[in-house]
């Protein structure tokens, strides 16, 4: 049966022409290396070189295979490097579920661009996600990262891991020409004071913990909002807001999305931040997932504090 020695032989005798020079080239006696050539032809039925007692040639089939012939072991060289660079998390694809805000945060955009920068054979497939269907994802290994948000430590499955990541708080969303936008322009608006407005919000059942934050943050300051309007993005969450359609609570980096005629102004009382999370499977193999998490962890703002990791139970 012929193997990758066979052809590595068989290329260095072609390209020395030469029994003894080829012999010590690979590192093996002449005796040998003939007996090698006389087996590779005869498993191939054909004649690859022409001997003489004064010079060695190759045959017309002999140039032939020689061209296929390093051909396969560049072809070869080339898996065994690939091999090498998956088994370093070099090369490959990761499956990244993330939260709408969530990537407007510094840690999620700093570590897409590092890991890019670091490791760029890696592919990185991003989804937009909301928290449940990250969880569900990820346990069924669709998912190998998400970003999900959660004001506390999130709830999880046996076997995922979460790594808290930054911390900011939730704003009040109102038109440029509100009352309530005008009259506390630089300063905190009451959060009773939202009380008889309507909001633009997401739906109940669209599977983000925000909902479930905001809901209870208006519960404690004595009232339910009443959402006129629904959306299940933030930007359109924004853009209704500044048709006048109502006012939302929302994380505060998207403050800093570009809407005109919409004002984030501060909460009083302010409430439970909300947070961004890494979440990822404990067990996964990968060393692309890891060397990921690794460069997220390493670009969670200050203080050290707020830096910690949950375990799933």
């Amino acid at each position: 049966m012929m193997e990758l020695r066979h052809l590595r032989y068989f290329v260095a005798l072609a390209e020395e022409l030469h029994f003894g020079r080829a012999a010590r080239r690979i590192g093996i006696s002449q005796p040998p290396l003939s007996q090698q050539i006389r087996l590779l032809e005869a498993d191939l039925g054909v004649r690859l070189f022409e001997r003489t007692n004064r010079r060695v040639e190759l045959t017309a089939a002999g140039g032939v295979f020689l061209v296929e012939a390093r051909a396969t072991l560049a072809q070869a060289e080339r898996a065994a490097a690939m091999a090498g660079r998956a088994e370093r998390g070099e090369v490959g694809e990761l499956r990244i579920g993330f939260a709408s805000s969530g990537a407007l945060n510094a840690p999620f955009t700093r570590t897409i661009r590092a890991f890019r920068k670091a490791v760029p054979g890696v592919r990185l497939v991003l989804e937009e996600q909301v928290t449940a269907n990250q969880i569900e994802a990820l346990i069924e290994r669709r998912l190998q990262i998400g970003f999900i948000r959660s004001p506390v430590a999130p709830d999880l499955p046996e076997g995922l891991v979460a790594v808290e990541l930054c911390r900011e708080p939730l704003l009040a969303f109102l038109r440029a020409d509100h009352p309530l936008a005008v009259a506390h322009r630089g300063r905190a608006v009451p959060l009773a004071a939202l009380a008889d407005e309507p909001f633009v919000f997401f739906p109940s059942g669209a599977g983000t913990s925000l909902y479930d934050q905001v809901m209870a943050l208006c519960r404690k300051a004595g009232f339910r909002p009443r959402v006129e309007q629904e959306a299940r993005a933030n930007a359109t969450i924004l853009g209704l807001v500044a048709a006048g359609l109502g006012v939302s609570i929302l994380p505060a980096s998207l403050a800093g999305f570009a809407v005109a005629s919409v004002v984030g102004l501060r909460l009083s009382p302010a409430g439970t931040p909300t947070a961004l999370w890494l979440v990822h499977r404990r067990d996964d193999p990968a060393p692309a997932a890891a060397a990921f998490v690794a460069l997220a962890s390493a670009q969670r703002p200050s203080p050290p504090s707020r830096r910690k990791a949950v375990s799933g139970r």
